[in-house]
C-alpha cells in the first residue's frame, strides 16, 4: 500500500502505509513519527465523539511550528483505533492522505 507522509519545513514528520482517516485527517501511527521534531505543548481541546485531545509544537532547523500536532492518548470507545496516532494542521503537508484506512466502526 502506499504511504502516506507529513513534512513541514522541508523535513518528514511522519511516515506510514497504516494511517487511519478521521474527518478529513490522516492520522499516523506513533512508530511513524519522527519524535525529534516533537515537543509535548500544553494546549488542549475535546471533541465530543473522540474525547481529550493532547497537542505538540514540531521544531525544525531552530522553527517552531505550534500546537501543529494532536493525538488522542485515552479516546473514547468509539475512536480507540486512533489511540496515540498523531495528526497534523497549521501548513504541516500531508501527501498520500487518500490512502489512509477509514476509522473501522
Amino acid at each position: 500500500m502506499p504511504k502516506s507522509t507529513a513534512t513541514w519545513n522541508g523535513q518528514i514528520l511522519a511516515s506510514s502505509d497504516a494511517c487511519i482517516l478521521v474527518e478529513g485527517n490522516a492520522y499516523f501511527p506513533p512508530d511513524s513519527l519522527n519524535k525529534s521534531f516533537f515537543k509535548s505543548a500544553p494546549q488542549t481541546s475535546v471533541c465530543h465523539w473522540k474525547g481529550n485531545a493532547n497537542y505538540f509544537d514540531i521544531v525544525v532547523d531552530g522553527k517552531t511550528n505550534a500546537g501543529a500536532a494532536w493525538v488522542y492518548n485515552a479516546p473514547s470507545p468509539a475512536a480507540k483505533a486512533i489511540a496515540g496516532y498523531v495528526a497534523f494542521w497549521k501548513g504541516v503537508e500531508i501527501k498520500g492522505g487518500e490512502y489512509a484506512k477509514p476509522l473501522p466502526h
